[in-house]
């Protein structure tokens, strides 16, 4: 029996905050954009259709909450995210996992999507705790 491995293209560009129901969460490594990634804990996920019906709604609810921890990071750093953008693209890292991106009209990117989008600005260290410290707090970890 496989066990579930977390693709190594997510420990190199962000950092596990915990485990929902489902999905284990970590936070991009990008300060221009308040950004979570869900992975859901499904041996060989890629696609949605990899999920039974019920994961499918959990996941729904993890993606809401990872929307909240997004906002509530935009708030930490003194830039609210005025949208929020949720993708479920997979075309680099196959495994199965959505993004929860917190956008503003006056981000490094803005209308364009974040991906391929400049270089990724390291958070300071402070604000690299405070963005965690506040994730966690709004996704109950």
């Amino acid at each position: 029996m496989r066990m579930f491995e977390i693709d190594p293209a997510f420990t190199a560009t962000s950092e596990g905050l915990g485990d929902l129901a489902l999905s284990h969460v970590r936070l991009q490594g990008d300060a221009r954009f308040p950004w979570i990634v869900l992975i859901p804990r499904i041996v060989g996920a890629r696609e949605l259709e990899d999920l039974a019906p019920g994961e499918r709604d959990v996941l729904m609810d993890e993606i809401l909450r990872a929307g909240a921890a997004v906002r509530a990071i935009g708030e930490a750093m003194g830039r609210p995210a005025a949208k929020l953008n949720v993708g479920q693209l997979g075309n680099v890292t196959a495994q199965l996992h959505v993004h929860v991106i917190g956008r503003r009209s006056d981000d490094a990117a803005w209308p364009a999507p974040v991906w391929g989008f400049g270089a990724a600005e390291a958070y300071p260290p402070k604000a690299w705790a405070a963005a965690q410290a506040s994730a966690r707090m709004a996704l109950g970890l």
